[in-house]
Order: C-alpha cells, then sequence, then structure tokens
C-alpha cells in the first residue's frame, strides 16, 4: 500500500463565541505533535468560488502517513484521543475521508 491521506472537515456549532473557536484551533493544531506525520495542514476554506467546490466546513485537517499502520497509531495517540476527548464539544459535525495512494499502472 501506498501513503495515506487522512482528511477531516469541521463544522463547528452555530454562535460558538471567540474563546471556544480559539480552544478548538489550539486543540486541532496539537495533532500536528503526534509522532510519524509525513505532513500536517490545518486550514479554512479558500476563498475559491465554483460550482463544485463545497465552503460550507469551518477547518479542515489534512495528514498523511507514509503507511496505514502510521495512521492507525496516530488514531489511538494520547493526544488524539485528549483532542477528541476537550473539543468534541465544538463542533456539530465531522466528516472524515480516508484515502491510500494509487501507483499508476506501467506501461
Amino acid at each position: 500500500m501506498g501513503k495515506f491521506v487522512h482528511v477531516v472537515n469541521f463544522w463547528l456549532k452555530q454562535g460558538i463565541n471567540d474563546t471556544d473557536r480559539a480552544a478548538f484551533v489550539k486543540g486541532v493544531s496539537s495533532l500536528g505533535t503526534i509522532q510519524d506525520l509525513a505532513t500536517f495542514h490545518v486550514g479554512v476554506p479558500a476563498p475559491t468560488d465554483r460550482p463544485v467546490i463545497d465552503r460550507s466546513y469551518d477547518y479542515c485537517l489534512v495528514c498523511t502517513f507514509e503507511n496505514k499502520e502510521q495512521h492507525d497509531a496516530y488514531q489511538i495517540d494520547p493526544i488524539h484521543d485528549d483532542f477528541r476527548d476537550h473539543c468534541a464539544k465544538y463542533w456539530e459535525k465531522v466528516l472524515i475521508y480516508d484515502s491510500i495512494e494509487i501507483t499508476p499502472p506501467l506501461s
């Protein structure tokens, strides 16, 4: 198997205050300290406007790993557990897309 990509979109609760939003950002950013991440990104919707773009989410997390085993270790890391335990109260919806890199067929 190839590289593993983990994409998480978060929709925060309506009317969330600035203090709670900052706590969420601090929590989600802490995930970047977990060992074995190949890349880590937290962002907000880009100012693009085409019919195929979904900008309804508040934050997007993208992590890549060299393999599924590293992803699985990330999922049970205490930092990840702490984030879920302390920050789940801030979101109303989470949507996750996991994918494994494909290798193009050889000619």
